[in-house]
C-alpha cells in the first residue's frame, strides 16, 4: 500500500477576475502560484512532523502537471460590491508526533480579520478537542487564543486569508490553500 503522508506544507492565496467564472478561478490559482498543478482537495489534517515552509520554497518544489493535494477554501461572486472571503486556519500541536488541524472558511460579507479569526478559531478548537482541551465556544477568538496557547498543547495558530469585492460585469474568485508536498 502506498503511504501518502506529506512532509511539508505551504500556505498561499490569490484573487482572480474575469468575465468567465472558470477563468476567474484559474486566475486566482495563478496568483497563488499553483495554476500549473492538478489539485486534489483533501480534508483537514496536518500530518505529524509536517514542516510548514514559506510559499516561495513550496512553490519551487512543485512540478507542473503533478497531482497535488491541498486543503482549499474558495469563494466567488459576480455581484458588484459583494465582499467574499477565503481563509485557511492552521493549528500546530506542541508534540510533533501528533497531528494538527487545518480549517477552511469561504463566506460572504466577512472582512479579512473576521475570516482570519474564524479559520484559526476553527482549527484550534478541532485540535483542542482532539487533545482533550476545550474552551467555551462563546468566548471571543482573542480570549480563546490565549487559553489555547497558555495550555502548552499548541505551538501556534496561523492563517492565510484572501478577501475581495465583486466588480461590475466580472466574476471574482478568492482562494486560500494549504498545499502538501511529498519528499
Amino acid at each position: 500500500m502506498l503511504d501518502l503522508v506529506p512532509t511539508k506544507m505551504f500556505l498561499t492565496r490569490g484573487v482572480g477576475r474575469n468575465k468567465y467564472k472558470l477563468k476567474s478561478f484559474e486566475e486566482s490559482l495563478r496568483q497563488a502560484g499553483v495554476a500549473q498543478q492538478n489539485l486534489v482537495t483533501v480534508s483537514s489534517i496536518l500530518p505529524p512532523r509536517c514542516k510548514v515552509v514559506p510559499r516561495q520554497e513550496g512553490v519551487q518544489m512543485l512540478s507542473p502537471g503533478a497531482i497535488t493535494f491541498c486543503v482549499l477554501a474558495r469563494s466567488e461572486t459576480n455581484e458588484h460590491g459583494r465582499l467574499i472571503a477565503s481563509s485557511i486556519g492552521v493549528a500546530v500541536p506542541r508534540d510533533s508526533s501528533k497531528w494538527g488541524y487545518l480549517s477552511e472558511v469561504h463566506d460572504y460579507g466577512m472582512k479579512t480579520q473576521q475570516a482570519a479569526d474564524m479559520s484559526e478559531d476553527l482549527a484550534a478548537s478541532m485540535l483542542g478537542t482532539t487533545l482533550g482541551f476545550e474552551v467555551d465556544p462563546d468566548k471571543a477568538w482573542s480570549e480563546k487564543e490565549q487559553a489555547y496557547k497558555s495550555s502548552g498543547l499548541f505551538i501556534r495558530t496561523t492563517n492565510m486569508t484572501q478577501t475581495a469585492r465583486g466588480q461590475k460585469d466580472l466574476w471574482t474568485t478568492t482562494v486560500a490553500l494549504a498545499v502538501f508536498i511529498f519528499e
